[in-house]
């Protein structure tokens, strides 16, 4: 059986949650045509390193970097390169981070300059099945809810689910049980608790939902190299609504987004 953390536990989950949040932010504010994942990269660095916490990727598992910066076809765990990016990209930009003993996660997918009319509903579909996997992280429903809900509205819009990648539990681990895919059934799955902390990830792909991994180790593209969109948050399953930890708002503020 699943167990919650306790009221203290989520609140240092929280603070290392919201410094994603603004970590994120302060790398939106640089992507531009002609910026490099190497300079977003170390920019991430600095800033969590000022903000006396810890890069949660680098060196987890051997992975190079404090982002995972995955280009246009590049699902997640992108690794940073000096190849600066170009008008009509896509990045999805997956940070961790650890502070006073506890990780936060959370990612986000921009639009370099201008992108295509069906790129930009690909990454707005993919916001879309995060805030409705969300929805379900109720205290009394089962994971296989959440993957449902995410699911629904992805193949609704014709677009593919990725099945090898999942979000998970987190807290003094990075990755802690339970997996949550985003595809379910149902009523299927562990039964979700009051003070459950997990990362809800989905992984939406323009076309197929097959991937493949790239000989680096790390770089999941999809099949059909087709672009793909990430969008994830930390939150703490409650009785009534989930309660999100990371956040957005700093992000879009930046680009200027009004929600």
């Amino acid at each position: 059986m699943l167990s919650g953390k306790s009221e203290e536990e989520i609140e240092l989950i929280r603070e290392s949650s919201l410094l994603v949040g603004k970590t994120l932010a302060e790398v939106a504010s640089l992507i531009e045509p002609g910026v490099t994942p190497l300079e977003l990269d170390k920019r991430a660095y600095e800033f969590i390193h000022d903000h006396e916490a810890v890069p949660g990727f680098l060196d987890y598992n051997g992975f190079p970097n404090s982002l995972c910066i995955s280009k246009n076809e590049a699902v997640v765990h992108g690794i940073p390169d000096d190849k600066p990016v170009k008008e009509g990209e896509i990045l999805s930009v997956d940070c961790g981070v650890l502070k006073n003993g506890f990780y936060g996660d959370s990612a986000y997918t921009f639009a370099v300059g201008e992108v295509s009319n069906e790129v930009r509903n690909l990454m707005e579909t993919t916001k879309r099945c995060l805030e409705a996997g969300i929805e379900e992280a109720r205290a009394g429903n089962r994971v296989g809810d959440i993957g449902h809900a995410v699911q629904q509205i992805a193949e609704g819009n014709g677009f593919g689910v990725v099945r090898e990648l999942v979000g998970h539990g987190l807290g003094r681990e990075l990755h802690e049980p339970p997996e949550i895919p985003n595809y379910g059934r149902r009523g299927r799955g562990p039964k979700l608790v009051d003070g459950l902390v997990i990362a809800i990830e989905p992984m939406i792909n323009m076309g197929v939902k097959e991937v493949q991994q790239l000989s680096d180790g790390w770089t999941i593209l999809t099949a059909d190299r087709k672009p793909s969109a990430h969008y994830e948050h930390t939150i703490v399953v409650r009785k009534g609504k989930a309660e999100v930890l990371s956040t957005f708002e700093f992000i879009e503020e930046k680009l200027g987004i009004t929600v």
